[in-house]
């Protein structure tokens, strides 16, 4: 089983990139995020690998990050997601963006990948509310892109503001999904004294 690659770039596809380790060339599916990440053709690069085993095929799909791979193994344990489908939401959002979505049970955006309906969706968000709880707001290292997303928040601030959240009484899923929508809101910067009132207010309309 592979589990990570270290080799050169040796051509980069719209949905595949070939590593060239020790004159072997791997032939690696990633989304558009992590092949957007990957150094030039001839620079070295290192890949987390998830390696799937059928009867016809031996199929390598990489990731820039943990966190995207770990994102791809709990989007394919949905039923209805596969492999491509998987890489295909990778795509579209980032795994912050996607977090988030699961978090605030935001189907509409995790629609917005092609080849995901609203039944897909809907059972997306469902199926990993409580999976990604540990996940969200986490930081995802300096390759990670959040497009303006509620990771702008400190991963601190956010971690404190849940935690006072559940202290009352809420559940983690809740405390997050209502925190999610705070920071969205507030944006970058925003503190505790700011976030569990707004988060409040919106758990208060359930």
């Amino acid at each position: 089983m592979i589990a990570k690659l270290k080799g050169i770039v040796d051509a980069v596809g719209e949905d595949w990139a070939i590593i060239d380790v020790n004159g072997v060339g791997y032939l690696v599916h990633a989304s558009r995020r992590t092949l957007g990440n990957l150094s030039s053709i001839g620079e070295a690069v290192s890949l987390h690998i998830e390696t799937v085993v059928r009867e016809d095929a031996i199929t390598l799909f990489g990731f820039v990050d943990v966190v995207e791979r770990d994102m791809y193994r709990l989007l394919t344990s949905v039923q209805g997601v596969g492999a491509k489908v998987g890489l295909a939401i990778l795509s579209t959002l980032t795994p912050n963006e996607l977090q988030n979505a699961i978090a605030t049970q935001d189907k509409v955006a995790v629609a917005r990948t092609k080849g995901v309906g609203p039944k897909v969706a809907t059972r997306i968000v469902t199926e990993l509310k409580d999976k990604v709880t540990g996940l969200v707001f986490k930081p995802q290292g300096s390759t990670a892109t959040t497009g303006g997303a509620p990771g702008a928040v400190d991963g601190g601030v956010v971690e404190d503001a849940i935690s006072a959240l559940v202290n009352l009484g809420y559940k983690p899923t809740e405390a997050h999904g209502a925190i999610a929508q705070a920071a969205n809101e507030l944006g970058e910067g925003a503190d505790v004294g700011a976030l569990v009132p707004a988060a409040l207010k919106k758990l208060s309309k359930f």
